[in-house]
């Protein structure tokens, strides 16, 4: 239990912040990523923060002899830059990621509703197909 309102609290402070930081409202973040016209840096001040707070907490956990559940090294492959790739177009198009839409579209922003609908018929779909290939993989005639 303790876990889950851990859980919960780091969420929704982490929401307080992206809401009060701007970054809920696509049109900051666009103007962040237009870095020949009227660019904003409020988004890296809001990065730098995140990384601060977390790099802190991690070096705490460290000294106090936890291990951090820390994303193994994964080569970098295909899938990986197409990922990031059309992560960064789907950032650059909506202005949304996925923390701050899932924020906006708790406030009723019909624009990170679509989003987050998007979003998540994405996964479902990336699940799928992974979930197909491996089944295909694993059923064909090894030719070695």
């Amino acid at each position: 239990m303790k876990l889950l309102v851990s859980a919960f609290a780091s969420g929704l402070l982490f929401a307080i912040g992206l809401a009060i930081a701007g970054m809920t409202v696509p049109a900051n973040v666009i103007a962040f990523l237009n870095v020949t016209g009227q660019w904003n840096p409020a988004l890296a001040f809001v990065m730098v923060g995140g990384i601060s707070v977390y790099s802190l907490s991690y070096w705490i956990s460290i000294r106090m002899g936890a291990t951090p559940n820390a994303a193994l090294p994964r080569a970098i492959d295909a899938r990986l830059v197409g990922g990031s790739v059309l992560f960064g177009i789907g950032w650059g198009v909506a202005g949304f990621c996925p923390g701050p839409a899932l924020v906006a579209a708790a406030s009723g922003s019909l624009h990170a509703v679509v989003f987050v609908a998007a979003m998540v018929s994405a996964f479902w779909a990336t699940r799928r197909a992974d979930a197909h290939f491996r089944r295909r993989t694993a059923s064909a005639p090894d030719n070695g």
